[in-house]
């Protein structure tokens, strides 16, 4: 991969990482309900989520959710069905006062449940694993090794997502710490629960052959 390939691809990084999504949603989440410290492993578990894109990309098991209906369709409601379970969970999500709530992030969610989060929030999105499909090639030079061009392409989709969500978990958190009274917070958690289920919603529009 040229030099000049890497920094175009650089840069379309840095707009579909910026681009709001279920990603984006589940980073601010957690910052919102157990800071920085803490929510930052949904951000870590996004992207296990893309290497697995990547890798199913590479694989070519990516062309499989792109021409079958039901390997689409399949993984397309599983993601909608979490989505949904994840607007429930924040919709129902504790608040407690400023001088009350754990701001330090030492919360009762579990670093491997975080973890997981994020994972499946990407690792449910077709849409992803299409789209990656359609762009990632357009990069790629085949007259050099394949493998190493997707291991640049995956190190540096991580590294502009970790940079992004970081971003978005630190204003999440940031605004937990602004928050002045139990009504506040119950508000801030009932509309990020409406992203989540607008998420679910925009993902249940998704067909095959869309980018």
């Amino acid at each position: 991969m040229s030099l000049e390939t890497w920094l175009a691809f650089f840069l379309a990084c840095w707009i579909i990482s910026l681009s709001p999504g279920a990603g984006a949603i589940a980073s601010m989440s957690s910052g919102l309900n157990y800071g920085f410290a803490r929510g930052y492993w949904t951000a870590l578990g996004l992207q296990l989520g893309l290497v697995l894109q990547v890798a199913v990309v590479a694989a070519g098991v990516g062309a499989l959710l792109a021409t079958s209906a039901l390997a689409f369709t399949l993984n397309k409601w599983f993601g909608v069905l979490y989505l949904l379970y994840l607007a429930l969970r924040q919709w129902r999500a504790p608040v407690a006062a400023p001088d009350t709530a754990d701001l330090s992030g030492a919360s009762v969610a579990r670093p491997g449940g975080l973890l997981l989060r994020g994972f499946l929030v990407n690792a449910g999105n077709p849409k992803a694993v299409v789209f990656m499909l359609a762009v990632l090639p357009q990069f790629l030079d085949l007259q050099q090794p394949l493998a190493t061009q997707y291991l640049i392409m995956a190190a540096t989709m991580i590294a502009v997502d970790l940079i992004v969500m970081a971003g978005y978990t630190g204003l999440a958190a940031k605004l937990l710490r602004l928050l002045r009274s139990p009504r506040q917070q119950r508000a801030l958690n009932r509309t990020f629960a409406g992203l989540f289920a607008g998420a679910a919603g925009a993902l249940t529009l998704v067909r095959r052959g869309v980018s």
